[in-house]
């Protein structure tokens, strides 16, 4: 087997995209496809879907291809591996035969052997759905926007109409309501076709958000009455980092 080698510039960037994937998943498979790198895995409810790309620009080194390479990782144990960075710090992966080794490249080079593993080989197609409202802002204004709800319920409702996205969450311990206007500082985009109305457990969009949060400062949310939620972070490197999570069904 060859060796495949990529070189990311950020080491610490690259930690906070595998932080905001393990939200989701503990395994998974990046594929190293001739335009760039890509990672699509549903969680073990199947209830919500990561999907990452970063195309071959965003990264210092990248192996020219003739068909795609499989990545098969554990998460946990490589994020074990990036505790210890530094500022400045870029991170190297190399690919040969069933190993991965890491280079943290910085004052001096460290060097981490892992195994590959292997991943279940299912093909995941993109949701399909027909989203009538997009709205884009900052992302901290939603991390917190989820946390306050997370503080009194554990599902948050998103309404978007014509002039305002509302975040709200109620229950007996209290009730919060976060509207982002249109035309509002903090609102980058904001483009609704039609109203729309969805509801979603807070079980992953609280961690989705917070994690991600140190990928992005934009967050691109897409909605569609009763259907998932989207949530897209722009790489800075290049790419997006994309969430869709099924909405909540009352018991």
């Amino acid at each position: 087997m060859a060796k495949y080698t990529i070189t990311y510039a950020d080491a610490k960037e690259w930690s906070y995209i595998l932080d905001s994937i393990a939200v989701l998943v503990e395994e998974a498979a990046f594929v190293f496809r001739q335009d760039g790198l890509a990672l699509r895995s549903l969680d073990p409810s199947r209830t919500a879907m990561v999907d990452l790309f970063i195309p071959k620009e965003g990264f210092e080194e990248y192996p020219e291809l003739q068909s795609e390479v499989k990545m098969g990782i554990n998460f946990k144990d490589f994020r074990k591996l990036l505790r210890r960075l530094k500022k400045g710090d870029k991170i190297s992966i190399e690919i040969e035969e069933s190993k991965l080794r890491v280079k943290l490249i910085g004052k001096s080079i460290r060097s981490i052997t892992l195994p590959l593993i292997e991943t279940a080989a299912e093909e995941l197609p993109t949701p399909k759905v027909v989203y009538t409202a997009a709205v884009k802002t900052a992302s901290d204004v939603l991390n917190q926007a989820l946390r306050d709800a997370d503080a009194v319920a554990d599902s948050v409702k998103f309404d978007v109409d014509e002039e305002a996205l509302y975040i709200r969450a109620s229950s007996d311990r209290g009730e919060v309501e976060v509207k982002l206007d249109k035309g509002g500082e903090l609102v980058y985009e904001f483009d609704v076709k039609e109203p729309a109305s969805a509801t979603f457990s807070l079980e992953y969009l609280v961690d989705i958000a917070g994690r991600a949060s140190k990928v992005s400062d934009i967050v691109s949310i897409e909605l569609a009455t009763a259907k998932p939620i989207s949530l897209t972070f722009d790489i800075p490197a290049g790419g997006k980092l994309t969430y869709f999570v099924a909405p909540h069904i009352e018991q």
